[in-house]
């Protein structure tokens, strides 16, 4: 879902990072205002559980890939959707400068729909069923589905509307050249189907493991030493973060320039590179394709994670050091 450099219009970009800054605004300000200092770590610790859970790639039939986000996990846990906003877009960001992983230029488009539209939509379902059934993990499953094909359904839209709005003399697309008739089908089989239910896996799984193993970090204050299993999970993760390779074949939509012109998309071949493609921004990581130089490809996968891990946890304990602490809050019911 990650949507790559060039994909989007220039133009298309400027309008979803736009949209999404009274967002990051609105976000970080119920971060600062309702987040205990106590709780700020379980937002590094969510933002790794979303890092690895983008990297566990499951294959889909037809040689594309997809995974989960964990967006509506992290809002359950801190019991706050802004919190899954800030903590899933620090992951992106990283993603994207680091590993190549999602375009610097599309990093709004890819905040709105995996961290904006997943986990705000997703909490909301989540709250709205486990009010009425009062069952838990049932209504994390449903919310995580649902949060998740609708931040696929709006990257579908994102791609489709490129080439109805963008085109060369010759007709041909600048950007993305498929079509909505294409990239909804595409986009959406993968989530309804196998993505969707790694999203409902990642959520449910970590939930129940807080719930057995840290009930405390649930509170609206936890211990300190709360989160001390959390952080032996995302161990444990990193190291199983190879089997992600196991998985062959490419995103639909994350393809290499390189690839365009052969690519065959809802029966037919492209048969030419978009020129906003051919000629569009390109940034070199360190990492890119969560890889290391001189290094085997599953060796190069784990500390890649280990390196997108810390750096979250990092990135939050000295936000969390810089905060003060709050003497009344209202307790949030998970």
């Amino acid at each position: 879902m990650h949507i790559p450099e060039n994909y989007l219009s220039p133009s298309t970009c400027a309008v979803m990072t736009a949209a999404m800054l009274p967002v990051w605004g609105y976000s970080i300000n119920k971060v600062r205002t309702e987040i205990p200092k106590a709780k700020m770590p379980l937002l590094g610790i969510g933002a790794a559980f979303s890092f690895l859970g983008m990297m566990f790639n499951v294959p889909l039939p037809g040689g594309t890939t997809g995974h989960a986000v964990g967006g509506t996990l992290i809002a359950i846990l801190t019991g706050s959707p802004a919190a899954g906003c800030i903590s899933v877009s620090i992951a992106l960001l990283i993603q994207a400068l680091l590993f190549g992983d999602g375009g610097i230029l599309a990093f709004g488009a890819n905040c709105f729909n995996m961290a904006f539209v997943l986990p705000y939509l997703g909490f909301f379902l989540y709250k709205l069923l486990f009010k009425k059934t009062g069952k838990r993990k049932l209504s994390a499953a449903i919310g995580s589905y649902l949060g998740i094909n609708a931040a696929a359904f709006c990257a579908a839209v994102e791609f489709g509307i490129q080439p109805l709005l963008f085109r060369d003399a010759a007709g041909q697309a600048l950007y993305c050249p498929y079509p909505l008739s294409v990239s909804i089908p595409a986009m959406m089989i993968g989530h309804i189907t196998l993505f969707g239910l790694a999203e409902i896996v990642l959520t449910v799984v970590v939930l129940t493991f807080v719930e057995k193993a840290a009930p405390a970090a649930l509170d609206a204050v936890p211990d300190k030493t709360t989160f001390k299993p959390l952080y032996i999970l995302a161990a444990v993760l990193i190291v199983l973060t190879p089997i992600g390779l196991l998985a062959t074949g490419t995103a639909w939509g994350e393809w290499g320039v390189d690839e365009m012109a052969t690519l065959v998309s809802g029966g037919t071949q492209l048969g030419y590179t978009p020129a906003g493609m051919k000629g569009g921004f390109e940034l070199s990581t360190l990492f890119p394709d969560y890889s290391m130089a001189g290094m085997p490809e599953w060796t190069g996968y784990i500390l890649s994670a280990v390196v997108g891990v810390a750096l979250l946890v990092i990135f939050f304990k000295i936000v969390s050091s810089l905060m003060k602490d709050k003497v009344d809050f209202k307790k949030k019911a998970a």
